[in-house]
């Protein structure tokens, strides 16, 4: 009989992010039943995916007294079961010692300025135009496609950030939409590398920019100790307390990112919020209506520019990296369905999802500027009951709704 070379069938898999009694239970099995490489690749993603999710182990649900071709099949059913049921995080810990440790740098390099590195025709998009200020971010959430694109241990500040800004060559005929939360957080660094006094400078010589800030922190101390134009919008991420502290590690908590958001408001400038991306879980229909319910009370639709709606979207490089890194985080425990050559939340989920969120925040439609981010956009006539033939359409009806909002401070 041909000898079993265990080594060579685990090359190119997940067994080192496999907790250790696995790793043993597996190697076991693989000599036992002479698995293939295809089904231990399969086995090692499937036993980290338990762990990380703390949903038992390979050893604890590997039915006893099978055939390889039985187990196999118990095994597949009962790990797609885990992820079609709503998830819970009652009781859910993570482990904060795999929380990144960075560091900063600097560059001098060609500012990163373009289009919305995610677009897609397969998508309702906004043609977002992007500015990449600082590389990486410091808030380890565990589903962010960030940390696919840069070293997310390293944070890197572009300098003499406004010099490079006022040199960018715009038309003053044409309205821009920019935002600077793709690269990173927009403002858990503050004005570190000056980079809030430059977007300030920038904004300020460019009135026909409307310029975003996205964040989930806290952090506008400057903002309130500064003058800065009217046409600059700053918009939280948001989710419910049970998601911040499981998979948005490091990031303001959901009560300091509302009170931040009210204090901009109450300097009568535009915010905005962004449920994107929701998820779906035990509660999550009271938790995510507690906030809407919040917004609704707090917030005068006058100062709040826009309500986008989006979900959970992987690109396979930000999977792999989750189960290379293996640490506690039930966010791939859900249904993953195709969605434009990404991976996402069937269509069904998502028009629950954000069903629920327009008609809960009912009382802002017409005075708030409501979209979905980068969804499919069959998903628009469903929930808003109406939709965008194009991109570009989608585009200016955005932007104009934002420059009433801007003139009207």
């Amino acid at each position: 009989m041909k000898i079993y070379d265990f080594e060579a069938k685990i090359a190119n898999t997940n067994f080192s992010s496999l907790p250790k009694e696995d790793q043993k239970f597996l190697e076991k099995k693989a000599y036992e039943f002479r698995l293939s490489h295809q089904e231990l690749r399969e086995l090692c993603d499937i036993g980290v995916d338990l762990a990380m999710w703390g949903e038992g182990s390979l050893a604890s649900i590997w039915p006893p007294k099978t055939s390889k071709k039985e187990a196999l099949k118990k095994l597949r059913t009962l790990y797609e079961n885990l992820k079609l049921q709503p998830k819970s995080y009652e009781n859910f810990q993570i482990d904060k010692d795999k929380t990144h440790k960075i560091r900063f740098m600097e560059t001098d390099k060609k500012l990163g300025f373009g289009m919305c590195p995610v677009a897609s025709p397969k998508t309702r998009c906004c043609n977002l135009w992007t500015l990449d200020m600082v590389e990486s971010c410091g808030y380890d959430c565990s589903y962010c496609s960030i940390q696919s694109f840069y070293n997310e241990d390293t944070i890197t500040f572009n300098t003499n950030l406004t010099e490079k800004l006022l040199a960018i060559k715009l038309d003053p005929n044409e309205i821009y939409h920019i935002g600077t939360g793709q690269s990173s957080d927009s403002l858990m660094w503050g004005n570190r590398g000056s980079v809030l006094e430059a977007l300030i400078a920038f904004a300020k010589k460019n009135p026909n920019v409307i310029l975003e800030l996205k964040t989930k922190s806290d952090n506008v101390s400057y903002l309130l100790q500064n003058d800065y134009p009217p046409n600059i919008i700053t918009t939280w991420s948001l989710n419910p307390q049970t998601i911040v502290q499981s998979e948005e590690r490091l990031s303001a908590s959901l009560q300091e990112r509302l009170d931040a958001a009210k204090k901009i408001h109450d300097k009568n400038r535009l915010v905005g919020f962004h449920f994107h991306p929701m998820i779906y879980y035990k509660n999550w229909q009271k938790e995510y209506g507690e906030i809407f319910a919040y917004l609704l009370e707090h917030f005068d639709p006058n100062r709040v520019a826009m309500v986008s709606l989006g979900t959970l979207t992987f690109i396979k490089p930000v999977i792999k990296k989750l189960r290379q890194r293996a640490m506690k985080s039930k966010i791939l425990q859900m249904p993953l369905v195709d969605a434009a050559g990404k991976l996402s939340y069937p269509l069904t989920i998502k028009e629950e999802l954000f069903s629920f969120a327009y008609q809960s925040l009912k009382p802002w439609h017409g005075k708030v500027y409501f979209y979905m981010c980068m969804e499919d956009h069959i998903l628009w006539k469903k929930v808003f009951g109406y939709e965008y033939p194009t991109n570009e359409s989608f585009e200016l009806d955005m932007k104009y709704s934002y420059l009433a909002k801007i003139r009207n401070l």
